[in-house]
C-alpha cells in the first residue's frame, strides 16, 4: 500500500513533468488561443455551408485538437491532430482556409503546408513552439471528447491520408506497450540515438533486409494493405524494413535506398566502435556525438539550389522539395546501375551573402567501392538531373520559385 503513488505525485505519460506547479496564466491563455483557432475555423465553414447555429455547436464537438508528444522528444516540438467527422473538404478547408487563418494570426509564424507529403501536414510555430498539425477525417457523425485512437474501430472507412495521420500516434502508443523500462532506459536511449543520428548526418549490426518487428504482423478485415513481401511485390524491394506495430503494419523505412543504407551501416559500425572504447575507458561519451564531417568525406557533390522571390514562398515550397530529394537519389542509382552512390545531407544551407531567399542542398557522390572502371571514365548524370528538374518544375508556380542544380568540387562547398 505504501508503494502506490498518491494522485498528486503520479506521473502520466513518458517524460517527467517539467514542473509540478499548475499552468501559469500565460499557459492557460495559449491553450485557449489554440482551441479558439479551431473553433473560429469551424464556425466560419459551417456558416458558409448553411448549417444552423444548433448544428454548428454540435459540430464543434467533432473538431478536436489532440496534442501528442509521441515517444518523449523535445517538448518544444508538438504534434497535433485536427479530427473531423467528414463535414469538411480536406484539401480546400484545411490546407487553404485554415492555412490562411493561421498566417494572419499574431504569434503564429513559419506556416507551411505540405499536402502531398506521405503524411500530409501543416507546420507552424505558435508562441515559439514548433507544431505539426495533422488532419484526420474519421467516419463518425460526432467525435466524442474521449475518443480512443488506439481502438481499431477508429479506422473504419477512413482514407489513406487519414490512416497515416492517425497511425503516427497509434504507432508511438504501441511501441510504448512493447518495450521495457519506458520511464528510464527507453526514453534515455531513444533521445541518445536521435541526438547521435542528427550529429552524424543520418536518420538513425542488422542483417538487412530481414525486418525489425516488435510484434507479429496483425491481419484485420478492414482491407488496408499491410507489409508482407510474400503477397506484395513492391515490399520485396525494401532494403531496410522496420515494421510499425499498429495495424495496418507498414515499413517505416520504405524510403531507404542502397546509398543511404550504406551510410547508416557505416555509422552503426562507427558508433559500435566508439561505444566499445567507452566501455574500456579509452574514449568518452562526447566522442560518440562528434558531428560527421560531411564536406570532408567526398570529392564531388551535387548542389540543389531552391530560389524564391520571398521568404514566404521559400517556406511554402521548402518541405515539398525536400520530400522529393529521395527520388533524385533513387534516379541517380537507377541511371548509373548502382555504380554511383549518393549521400544526401539532411540539412539545408543558405548563403548570407546572397540577397535572395534561397536554400541549398548537397549530396555527396562517390563510386561504389569495388567497382572497376576504365581510366578516365566518368559518370554523366546530366540527363538524370534534367529529368528531376522537369518533374519538380511541373508543380512549381512559375515566377515565384526556381530550382537550379550543379556539380561542385570539395573546394566550393560550405565550410
Amino acid at each position: 500500500m505504501g508503494s502506490e503513488a498518491s494522485p498528486s505525485s503520479r506521473q502520466y505519460g513518458l517524460t517527467r513533468p517539467l514542473s509540478l506547479q499548475g499552468p501559469s496564466e500565460a499557459d492557460i491563455i495559449s491553450t485557449q488561443e489554440l482551441n479558439k483557432i479551431v473553433v473560429d475555423w469551424v464556425k466560419q465553414l459551417t456558416r458558409q455551408r448553411g448549417y444552423t447555429d444548433q448544428w454548428s455547436k454540435m459540430l464543434m464537438l467533432s473538431y478536436l485538437l489532440l496534442v501528442h508528444i509521441g515517444l518523449g522528444f523535445d517538448f518544444r516540438n508538438v504534434r497535433m491532430h485536427t479530427k473531423d467527422s467528414r463535414y469538411l473538404n480536406y484539401q480546400e478547408d484545411f490546407f487553404f482556409v485554415l492555412h490562411g487563418i493561421l498566417k494572419e494570426m499574431d504569434g503564429v509564424t513559419e506556416v507551411q503546408s505540405i499536402p502531398d507529403a506521405h503524411i500530409p501536414v501543416m507546420k507552424f510555430k505558435f508562441d515559439g513552439i514548433s507544431i505539426d498539425l495533422l488532419y484526420a477525417s474519421v467516419s463518425r457523425l460526432v467525435v466524442p471528447d474521449d475518443i480512443d485512437i488506439s481502438d481499431i474501430s477508429v479506422l473504419y472507412n477512413v482514407d489513406e491520408p487519414t490512416l497515416r495521420s492517425l497511425n503516427s500516434c497509434r504507432v508511438a502508443d504501441q511501441i510504448l506497450k512493447h518495450v521495457p523500462n519506458i520511464e528510464v532506459h527507453f526514453r534515455t536511449t531513444l533521445r541518445c540515438l536521435n541526438f547521435w543520428a542528427k550529429k552524424r548526418g543520418i536518420y538513425s549490426s542488422w542483417r538487412w533486409p530481414n525486418p525489425v518487428m516488435l510484434c507479429e504482423i496483425q491481419e484485420e478485415e478492414l482491407g488496408f494493405a499491410v507489409w508482407d513481401p510474400r503477397k506484395n511485390p513492391k515490399d520485396r524491394s525494401h532494403l531496410m524494413p522496420i515494421i510499425t506495430p499498429a495495424y495496418p503494419c507498414m515499413n517505416s523505412s520504405y524510403n531507404v535506398s542502397t546509398s543511404t543504407l550504406r551510410v547508416m551501416q557505416e555509422q552503426f559500425l562507427f558508433g559500435n566502435r566508439i561505444c566499445k572504447e567507452i566501455e574500456l575507458h579509452k574514449a568518452h561519451w562526447p566522442a560518440l556525438f562528434e558531428p560527421y564531417m560531411f564536406f570532408e568525406s567526398y570529392k564531388n557533390y551535387l548542389q540543389v539550389d531552391l530560389v524564391a522571390k520571398d521568404s514566404d514562398d521559400l517556406r511554402e515550397w521548402k518541405g515539398w522539395v525536400e520530400s522529393r530529394l529521395r527520388q533524385l537519389t533513387l534516379m541517380i542509382e537507377r541511371d548509373t546501375f548502382g555504380k554511383l552512390q549518393c549521400h544526401p545531407y539532411p540539412n539545408a544551407f543558405s548563403d548570407p551573402s546572397k540577397h535572395c531567399s534561397h536554400n541549398a542542398y548537397f549530396m555527396g557522390l562517390q563510386r561504389k567501392q569495388g567497382e572497376v572502371m576504365q581510366e578516365g571514365q566518368q559518370f554523366d548524370i546530366r540527363g538524370t538531373v534534367d529529368e528531376f528538374r522537369h518533374l519538380v518544375n511541373m508543380f512549381m508556380c512559375e515566377g515565384s520559385i526556381s530550382l537550379c542544380m550543379r556539380s561542385q568540387m570539395v573546394i566550393n562547398v560550405p565550410n
